[in-house]
């Protein structure tokens, strides 16, 4: 621990000649300097006046105003800066509450009451209301000023799967405790900007475009609007007290309703300590992402699929090796070293041994991305969602699986697969079987294309899932 701490010991020898806090206070020593100097320049200024000295009185107040402007365009503008920077990173936001409202018309009645009457008693208890504002503030900036805050999520996260985030808020204040803190979702809001888009310039105006005489590209300004994106926290956490030093935890069940990008720019830490009539957020920078795989669970869809597409797999690894797959019937063509002579004569008909290739067990997972337009919404998230469980599936299963896709390089990894569903969406694309290297892989081929817009060698070696064909999901 004693060397972890030794380059946090301060060494003012050391740290004086840089540029860093020692240059702040510099700045800020000389700029009182100077505005003392002047300040007296404007005095003597004032004292020359009055004995009728011109020339020192126009000489003390010009310099006076040149300290001041020196001080002013030199110092001040640096400070400024270096003060608003640490402001906004971690800024400030205040709400006023229903008790701070009713507190606040109370003490504007007695106020007025004072101004009418005169009434000195009046004026104390006006005081010690707005004293009691001033302390509220206070004391709630010193009860979020020291508090630490880290959110860990998990790295796999499934769509409508409930998984457990981690918030650990720390104390580091050695003396003062804080009260009553929420760790908030962060204040979003619809942004909405002017930007420049394409469009036509055809005249005359008033005719179709077809009839118009001149049609020449032009771009035109429009409003556009941003969503927001996806939030994280939806909810606030609760820490009644941490003490000097303490840092609590709090695991909160999460629910991601749907497959995507999540995110959060920043946290806040809230509070209504002292009196309630404020509730104060301090915005913690604390940049959080999380990619929401699709939805994997086994739906009516999904269960009406696998055993076609189990069965097909099956028939297509049939073959020779040392696990027995079956025992059927003899066939003409099957060789004579493979006739089970007990199940002969228990059956009194010939039957043949069938092994299963596990050399051959090989499986891959193709996603034929459609253009947009081709598929409504919830065929689409349907498609996506049946990709997303078969290749779930089969990643747990004894098979050697591979997953493409259009923009997805061929892999072997099943979490990069649901990184790519998480975030796809309808496109223009050339089309997935053109990139398809030739293999004995049995293929699984979710696409809106027909079997006859495919290779003939492909179709043979694969069992296609029309997306056409599949029902719109439900809203849930």
């Amino acid at each position: 621990m004693i060397p972890e701490r030794r380059p946090n010991r301060p060494q003012p020898a050391r740290r004086f000649p840089q540029l860093g806090l020692s240059q702040v206070w510099v700045r800020f020593l000389l700029a009182i300097v100077g505005l003392m100097l002047a300040f007296g320049a404007a005095l003597f200024s004032t004292v020359s006046r009055e004995a009728g000295n011109f020339w020192g009185t126009l000489i003390l107040a010009s310099v006076a105003l040149l300290l001041a402007t020196f001080v002013g365009l030199t110092t001040v503008p640096y400070l400024a800066r270096r003060v608003v920077a640490s402001r906004m990173r971690e800024a400030m936001d205040y709400d006023v509450t229903r008790a701070g409202t009713i507190y606040i018309l109370i003490s504007v009645v007695i106020g007025i009451a004072a101004i009418n009457t005169g009434n000195n008693l009046l004026y104390v208890v006006v005081a010690a209301l707005l004293s009691a504002i001033l302390v509220s503030g206070v004391a709630s900036a010193l009860v979020l000023r020291r508090l630490q805050l880290d959110v860990r999520l998990p790295e796999h996260v499934f769509a409508g799967r409930p998984m457990l985030a981690r918030l650990l808020l720390g104390n580091t204040s050695s003396w003062l405790p804080s009260f009553s803190v929420r760790v908030v979702p962060a204040k979003r809001k619809n942004k909405d900007h002017w930007g420049w888009e394409a469009s036509t310039f055809g005249w005359p105006c008033n005719r179709a475009p077809q009839e118009q005489w001149l049609r020449l590209p032009d771009r035109r300004l429009r409003r556009v609007h941003e969503e927001a994106e996806k939030p994280i926290l939806e909810e606030s956490v609760y820490f009644p007290f941490l003490a000097p030093g303490q840092e609590l935890r709090a695991d909160l069940e999460m629910t991601f309703p749907a497959r995507g990008r999540y995110s959060e720019k920043n946290f806040g830490l809230a509070t209504r300590f002292p009196f309630a009539f404020l509730m104060k957020t301090r915005r913690v920078n604390l940049a959080r992402e999380v990619i929401v795989y699709p939805e994997v669970e086994s739906t009516e869809q999904f269960l009406e699929v696998l055993p076609m597409v189990t069965g097909e797999f099956e028939t297509f690894v049939r073959g020779r090796g040392n696990d027995l797959y079956l025992i059927r019937d003899y066939m003409p063509d099957d060789s004579a070293r493979h006739v089970d002579w007990k199940a002969t004569a228990r059956t009194g008909a010939l039957k043949v041994r069938e092994f299963s290739r596990e050399d051959e067990r090989k499986l891959r997972v193709v996603f034929d991305n459609p253009a947009p337009g081709v598929l409504p919404p919830g065929v689409y998230e349907r498609a996506v969602r049946l990709a997303a469980s078969l290749g779930w599936h089969f990643h747990h299963e004894d098979v050697e699986v591979s997953f493409v896709a259009p923009g997805l390089e061929p892999t072997e990894d099943v979490f990069a697969f649901l990184r790519y569903l998480a975030l796809v969406e309808p496109q223009e694309a050339t089309p997935v079987f053109g990139r398809l290297r030739a293999s004995d892989d049995y293929n699984v081929i979710v696409t809106a294309r027909a079997a006859a817009e495919m290779p003939a060698a492909l179709v043979a070696r694969s069992y296609i899932i029309s997306s056409c064909q599949l029902p719109v999901a439900s809203s849930q």
